[in-house]
């Protein structure tokens, strides 16, 4: 068959402009994740995309009389609130451990289908108050996290062996807020790993990924009266917005924004913050940023506005704590709507118009204490403190709670964030995961 090469020359330059038009509509959208992960890959904090939204489905519509089937418990992972992340057949997180010499602060990866552990590395000290919060992030041959003493490791994915570390108090001055310490799940975005050190002329820094090189360091001025100087406890979340991607936390003075290519701070936002511990992640669609902090802090939605290398936070609606406050779990945007926990350390199942602030529902709290929430599948998943687990309806229009259970383990605060992958269900109560079966037959 002749091929005429002007015709292919002209089919090849039309799928290259369709592709270009999918991937700025993608953009448009304000996110988007530049690390190849697999299809049914949760490689870091939240998920792929760092917006705790699940893409699978076939889900169960409910769960029987007592839950899920637990197809599986795997011990050995030590005291800890970190969750998992799973790529690549393995699974990581963190945990404090017993040693010889005493306790020490590990990451930890597992072989997936026999629940072999693969490697430890010991990166720092305990964290004596529960264990370590970060969230491993996988990267390839790479995975990186912090511990709570503020100890920033990248290692090798197969082998747990240290390529490079950093420590953010002695390489970038860096300070927490307040006690707690360290909680971040650090950033990998293209050839950057992006953490949140909170130092005064390192609050934000870019390091290449490889080497731990210093790319930029962020000196974000004054940021405003309230609050405390210092990291927060959110992750960074990537972002196109007003066509510049850029990368949006909260720190222990509210929200900012710095240039994903130069480190300068682009915009801030003091009101969300509060003095104790600014806590959930941002959520972001468009030019529009939703922040919300608990402490009698409240919820607020702005509008990112520039006008050439000027930049706004424009304030759309600002609602006190009686309206809504996430105090820690935090919220997913499912099309238009917010769905999240209210209240100080209560967990009320709340639906908020996204660019409005309209509470659509707001119920009382299924079981004590603040709850993590995830969505897949047409439906919400809350995990309270104390335990229980709940499968919500994600419909605007009425609350309507499907399903409840309690976990085969509840090991003090069940502060870990649920994950979904292949159709299974995990949940960490400190030294246990729990694997339920959430497949539809």
């Amino acid at each position: 068959m002749r091929i005429d090469n002007r015709r292919l020359f002209c089919l090849a330059g039309a799928i290259c402009s369709h592709l270009f038009v999918l991937a700025m509509v993608f953009a448009a959208w304000g996110v988007w994740t530049t690390v190849a992960y697999g299809a049914e890959d949760w490689p870091q904090f939240h998920g792929p995309n760092r917006d705790n939204i699940c893409t699978e489905t076939d889900l169960l519509e409910s769960w029987p009389e007592g839950g899920p089937k637990l197809l599986w418990q795997l011990e050995g992972l030590g005291r800890g609130y970190s969750t998992v992340s799973i790529a690549g057949g393995k699974l990581f997180t963190m945990g404090d451990r017993r040693t010889e010499d005493g306790e020490a602060q590990f990451v930890l990866a597992f072989d997936l289908a026999i629940r072999k552990e693969l490697w430890a590395t010991r990166i720092g000290l305990p964290h004596r108050d529960g264990g370590p919060r970060c969230t491993p992030t996988v990267d390839g041959p790479r995975v990186y996290a912090i511990g709570t003493d503020g100890d920033l490791v990248c290692l090798e994915t197969a082998t747990g062996k240290v390529i490079w570390k950093k420590n953010f108090a002695q390489d970038f001055g860096g300070r927490m807020m307040s006690g707690w310490r360290y909680s971040e799940s650090p950033l990998v975005d293209g050839e950057k790993l992006v953490c949140t050190p909170g130092g005064k002329n390192a609050l934000i820094v870019a390091l290449n990924k490889e080497t731990g090189d210093v790319i930029w360091r962020c000196d974000p001025g004054n940021l405003g009266p309230q609050g405390q100087d210092g990291a927060g406890y959110a992750s960074l979340i990537p972002a196109v917005i007003c066509g510049v991607r850029q990368y949006v936390t909260i720190v222990g003075r509210g929200a900012v924004s710095v240039d994903a290519e130069t480190g300068r701070l682009l915009w801030n936002y003091n009101r969300i913050a509060n003095g104790v511990a600014n806590i959930p992640n941002p959520v972001i669609r468009n030019d529009y940023v939703f922040v919300t902090t608990a402490y009698r802090t409240g919820c607020a939605l702005l509008h990112i506005l520039r006008d050439g290398e000027k930049w706004t936070a424009e304030e759309v609606y600002f609602y006190d704590a009686n309206h809504f406050a996430n105090h820690h779990g935090g919220v997913v945007l499912v099309g238009d709507y917010l769905y999240g926990g209210d209240g100080q350390n209560r967990g009320a199942p709340t639906c908020l118009d996204f660019l409005t602030g309209k509470i659509m529902w707001k119920e009382q709290p299924i079981d004590g204490g603040s709850a993590a929430v995830l969505y897949a599948d047409g439906k919400l998943i809350f995990r309270y403190e104390r335990g229980t687990v709940a499968l919500i309806e994600a419909n605007p229009k009425q609350f309507r709670v499907i399903s409840t259970f309690r976990p085969a383990v509840v090991d003090g605060p069940a502060w870990p964030h649920p994950v979904i992958h292949d159709g299974k269900l995990y949940l960490r109560a400190h030294n246990v995961l729990m694997c339920y079966d959430i497949k539809a037959q």
